[in-house]
């Protein structure tokens, strides 16, 4: 059974950083394409960035370009965001998500999400 658990997320003021982290479970993570996605009250979620299952080539929105950074772990089977810059509409509930395509996971398709994590950037 394939698990993703969020932690790291919190409160923090503008121009913060967070680091969410996503422990993965039940299957071989290094064969897999990671992502991290979010979802703000009210709006309908949304593509952040992806990284390929051998690290490499990452793929990014352009409101996260230069702040946020994605990366992975193989030997720890973690993949994590780090967040920079922080801005009040990054407030979100901030999911990851695995899939065997990297195209289907830049498409917002995934065979598996997590439950997310609470980010709140305050003014």
């Amino acid at each position: 059974q394939v698990q993703l658990v969020e932690s790291g997320g919190g409160l923090v003021q503008a121009g913060g950083s967070l680091r969410l982290s996503c422990a993965a479970s039940g299957r071989t993570f290094s064969s897999y394409a990671m992502g991290w996605f979010r979802q703000a009250p009210g709006k309908e979620r949304e593509f952040v960035t992806t990284i390929p299952m051998s690290a490499g080539i990452t793929y990014a929105a352009d409101f996260v370009k230069g702040r946020f950074t994605i990366s992975r772990d193989n030997a720890k089977n973690t993949v994590y965001l780090q967040m920079n810059s922080l801005k009040p509409e990054d407030t979100a509930v901030y999911y990851c998500a695995e899939d065997s395509s990297l195209y289907r996971l830049n498409e917002g398709r995934a065979d598996y999400w997590g439950q997310g994590t609470q980010v709140t950037v305050s003014s």
